[in-house]
């Protein structure tokens, strides 16, 4: 039977970002980006909405997919949003108060404009192939927490195009990381993940923008005495990371490079280390490491800091050509070196594919 070409519109709610694609029947694609800047972002975010919705010029979709960055505990890829899957999908708001919100948002903005199906996309499913050493906290079971892992949409579609790109080798030991105002690295092995560095929230793992990343349990139980749940949640998600590193001045990796402030070159580096420290951690595990990928805002973008990063990791076999990482060139080895890769995220792909595939199986 011949595939039915669908139109699909897929909404990307990141958390400094709303990005939305698209698809046309035809084959055709349209991209939209609204930046925000409004650290609370749920008005902007609406404003941004409408002007998409404007921007479609009476363009009725067929479906729309909806990147989700907390899926919880199912390990379905992308489910149809009903009242029962939104009401489940609320319980989790709390364990990514950045994003999940936004997610809900666009769901009930589309609601208010399309009779059409809507469909979920869970960042947390390509983590599910994670073994139990990876996936456990060590408190007890009875608690039902456990490490989800996150960024998991720009994962797949990382691991799907690596054969294309190394051959046989993609099926080895591959670090991605993914770096940007959120920011994790993923340890893949035959293109499936085995480790990251999130966990429970988007909160953990390495520094990012605003987000302070891992912290002794004895710091956090040290602030819970001192802030109650709201303001600790206002510290760990929107006053910390580089933006605390840097003493206030900026949570923006551009910003704080283009700075001549002691306090922004520290943040730079205290960055740079913790994501040489992940790269290194994932090395042991596996007994060492095949290819490296950068991707996200900072990864794709920032030769110095790529630069900065691959320094000190000559020992595990990776050197940078410079004119190609100053280029921001696909691949950026020097010669002799195993593999590194520039990749450009593109997970409206992977969740239009995930559209197409349910409704295959659903409609």
């Amino acid at each position: 039977m011949a595939e039915v070409s669908r139109s699909i519109l897929t909404l990307n709610s990141g958390s400094s970002s709303l990005k939305a694609s698209l698809f046309r029947a035809d084959g055709t694609r349209r991209d939209w980006h609204f930046k925000q800047t409004d650290r609370s972002h749920q008005q902007a975010q609406s404003e941004a909405f409408d002007t998409l919705f404007a921007d479609l010029d009476g363009a009725i979709p067929d479906a729309i997919g909806h990147r989700f960055v907390h899926g919880g505990d199912v390990s379905d890829a992308a489910r149809i949003l009903d009242e029962t899957e939104l009401a489940r999908l609320r319980a989790l708001v709390p364990l990514a108060p950045l994003h999940m919100p936004g997610n809900l948002l666009g769901v009930e903005g589309c609601q208010e404009r399309f009779d059409v199906p809507q469909i979920a996309c869970f960042d947390t499913a390509f983590h599910h192939t994670m073994p139990a050493a990876a996936r456990r906290l060590p408190i007890p079971q009875s608690e039902g927490m456990r490490r989800y892992g996150f960024h998991g949409l720009n994962y797949a579609y990382i691991a799907s195009r690596l054969p294309a790109l190394l051959g046989d080798a993609a099926r080895g030991r591959i670090v991605v990381a993914h770096l940007g105002s959120g920011a994790s690295l993923c340890l893949l092995d035959n293109l499936q993940s085995v480790d990251t560095t999130m966990g429970y929230t988007p909160a953990g793992g390495i520094v990012m923008a605003s987000r302070s990343g891992d912290l002794d349990p004895g710091v956090m139980l040290e602030l819970g005495t001192r802030h109650d749940h709201a303001a600790l949640s206002e510290l760990i998600y929107y006053r910390s990371g580089l933006l605390a590193l840097s003493d206030g001045e900026s949570g923006d990796m551009a910003a704080l490079m283009a700075s001549q402030s002691e306090a922004a070159h520290f943040a730079v580096d205290y960055f740079c280390h913790q994501v040489q420290a992940a790269i290194g951690a994932f090395a042991a595990k596996a007994g060492g490491i095949d290819a490296l990928v950068f991707s996200g805002g900072i990864g794709e973008h920032a030769p110095k800091i790529r630069a900065r990063i691959c320094e000190p990791l000559r020992f595990l076999g990776f050197a940078l050509d410079v004119d190609a990482n100053r280029g921001n060139h696909d691949l950026i080895h020097a010669e002799g070196s195993k593999p590194v890769l520039r990749m450009t995220g593109n997970e409206e792909t992977v969740i239009r594919e995930l559209v197409v595939s349910l409704l295959d199986v659903t409609v």
